[in-house]
């Protein structure tokens, strides 16, 4: 792995962007700041949130996105601000994904998911939304893991497995992790696998400012141990915690969508053992720097090789002599 990508959202668009790295502190969008597919295409809600995006066993890359536009009433695409009376099913009560399968970063296949038209069980689903894909050596599968409320009911954290074209939830939804505090709602969920066996998850809690919070399991889906301490350095609300490896290095990368400054902004922290942060501040403002985009939302960064990053700036007519 000698690269990065990042997947990010934008409001004005809500569709998926792209941007490489080849250091992992400098990003550039591959098509200047423009989307790389249409969300008005791909979702049934006209419109993507939440891009996440992991590599598989086969080598294949897994996009996961929330079917959702927060602006369809003033875009044209409904003639309500939800779908679906908000009083009932709460903010956005959209109901499902859109899962995305490529093996070059360039040719796509995509799916909508429909939680309540999958189970029976979910038929009175609120909204779902900040799916994420991990492979799960143990069941032998891809493992999407999402934020859910029923009904008017709090979020929660769930997992479920989809089949190996990536077009469908196989099982049905099971809870992930529980908050202590029952009050207290939880979402964007994030998992890594560290090198000593063990899963990292960090997720948002909705305390007062929400932000993200950290904890450990030897198993996937399961045994996560509550840990009290906010791990994101943030002053601030913030939401969509990703953690991702330094290439060659024993650091890891905490990012977060920082929502509660303008412009909107992601956030960096840096650490050795998940235990001690180190705050490296926002896009542009520290050590962090983005070319030729601007406020970004709810993104995720994998390391890839050269040669796949290469043939996606290629594909896109991108200068990016850093990767020559």
């Amino acid at each position: 792995m000698e690269a990065y990508l990042l997947t990010y959202f934008k409001d004005d668009t809500h569709s998926p962007h792209f941007a490489l790295s080849a250091d992992g502190y400098t990003f550039t969008d591959v098509n200047k700041g423009e989307k790389v597919a249409d969300g008005a295409t791909l979702a049934s809600q006209k419109g993507i949130r939440d891009p996440h995006i992991a590599r598989g066993p086969d080598g294949a890359f897994y996009l996961a996105m929330t079917d959702l536009h927060v602006f369809g009433q003033r875009m044209g695409y409904r003639t309500t601000q939800w779908e679906r009376d908000a009083e009932k099913y709460d903010w956005g009560n959209n109901r499902g994904f859109v899962l995305m399968k490529s093996h070059d970063l360039i040719n796509w296949t995509d799916s909508n998911v429909r939680l309540d038209e999958l189970f029976s069980e979910l038929k009175d689903v609120g909204c779902a939304w900040a799916p994420q894909a991990i492979y799960d050596p143990d069941a032998g599968k891809m493992m999407l893991h999402f934020t859910m409320r029923i009904g008017h009911g709090r979020t929660k954290l769930y997992y479920a497995y989809t089949d190996d074209e990536f077009t469908r939830l196989t099982t049905l939804p099971q809870i992930l992790f529980e908050y202590p505090n029952p009050e207290v709602q939880i979402l964007d969920s994030d998992i890594i696998r560290l090198p000593d066996g063990r899963y990292c998850l960090t997720y948002v809690a909705q305390e007062n400012p929400g932000g993200v919070k950290i904890a450990f399991s030897d198993s996937i889906n399961k045994g996560y141990v509550y840990q009290p301490e906010w791990i994101d350095l943030e002053p601030g609300a913030c939401e969509a915690p990703n953690v991702w490896p330094r290439i060659g290095e024993e650091k890891w990368v905490l990012m977060c969508d920082v929502f509660s400054v303008q412009p909107h902004n992601f956030g960096f922290c840096e650490t050795a053992d998940f235990v001690t942060f180190t705050n490296l501040g926002h896009f542009n403002q520290g050590v962090m720097k983005t070319t030729n985009f601007s406020s970004p939302k709810h993104g995720s960064v994998l390391p890839i090789t050269k040669a796949e990053a290469e043939k996606l700036a290629q594909h896109w007519d991108m200068d990016f002599p850093a990767l020559c």
